[in-house]
């Protein structure tokens, strides 16, 4: 089992929680669905938190224990999952 981390994002005026989905963009994409939710290690969530701090928006980290199976499948490249249907 591994730890991966989601930042969830409570902004002002907005009562549900949102959720970074992408970071490579600006303004990062944000879901309200946590299972859209971009998993990340620790040192990066921890960059994205810092980054979107401000008075209106407090992010926190969220962490979310990963199977090692899911983890080696979200690893895997496309066409060596089409290879190896077992994954």
């Amino acid at each position: 089992m591994s730890t991966k981390f989601v930042v969830k994002v409570n902004r002002s005026g907005i009562r549900t929680p949102q959720y970074v989905q992408r970071i490579d963009r600006i303004p990062l994409q944000m879901t309200g669905n946590r299972k859209l939710a971009l998993m990340m290690g620790r040192f990066t969530a921890e960059d994205v938190v810092k980054s979107i701090r401000n008075p209106h928006c407090s992010p926190e980290l969220v962490s979310v224990p990963v199977p090692v199976q899911e983890q080696l499948t979200a690893q895997l490249c496309w066409p060596c999952l089409q290879r190896f249907p077992a994954f």
